[in-house]
């Protein structure tokens, strides 16, 4: 089964709990795999490494990851309004798929989360656009036909998915959060199988 690749870089917890939403909206097409996958934090220290598998979570990510997908939601917390660096370091590395087009044509969204509603979420998602575009990915926003992004109190731009971590629990997300994560979701998967060759399977 194709799949849609939702790779993401997570500190706290918050952005892999949107992450899982995303993925359940994913899966509710019927059509697409939901393939979670995670990058290692990096460090000033060069020396230092993770092992090759994590503890726990997502596995990490790897360039065959990103290459065979048939869609791709990107996500990261914010920091300083830009994603962050360990997201950063892992596309840094996949030049080898832009020589060769592998993500061409292919639709893609983006999430995050932030400490407060002002903190850079916006920005963030914008910032992690412009390495989708550089692929010639197709990028998917979130449309006002959903209604959770016009009621939303908490977080949702049209930009993409967004997560106010604050208060007592921060990796709790909002109904209207998991709406929208779920939302994305299933439209990237639903126009990565439109954009996928007919072999003739269904209608």
């Amino acid at each position: 089964m194709p799949y849609i690749l939702i790779l993401y870089y997570s500190r706290y917890g918050a952005t892999r709990e949107m992450a899982q939403q995303i993925a359940r909206g994913v899966r509710k097409t019927g059509t697409m795999e939901a393939r979670l996958r995670t990058v290692p934090p990096v460090s000033p220290n060069t020396e230092a490494s993770e092992p090759a598998v994590p503890d726990s979570g997502a596995p990490y990510a790897t360039l065959d990851d990103l290459r065979g997908c048939a869609g791709l939601i990107l996500g990261s917390p914010t920091r300083f309004g830009n994603m962050a660096a360990p997201l950063k370091y892992f596309l840094d590395t996949t030049g080898g798929i832009w020589v060769n087009g592998d993500l061409i044509d292919k639709p893609a969204a983006v999430f995050t989360s932030t400490s407060s509603l002002h903190g850079g979420q916006e920005s963030t998602l914008l910032s992690m656009m412009l390495p989708l575009l550089h692929q010639g990915m197709l990028i998917v926003g979130q449309p006002y036909s959903e209604p959770a992004l016009t009621h939303t109190r908490t977080g949702g731009t049209p930009y993409g998915p967004s997560h106010l971590a604050a208060g007592d629990q921060p990796a709790e997300l909002s109904e209207h959060e998991i709406t929208l994560c779920q939302s994305i979701g299933h439209r990237v998967a639903r126009l990565a199988r439109q954009g996928a060759p007919d072999h003739g399977d269904e209608a």
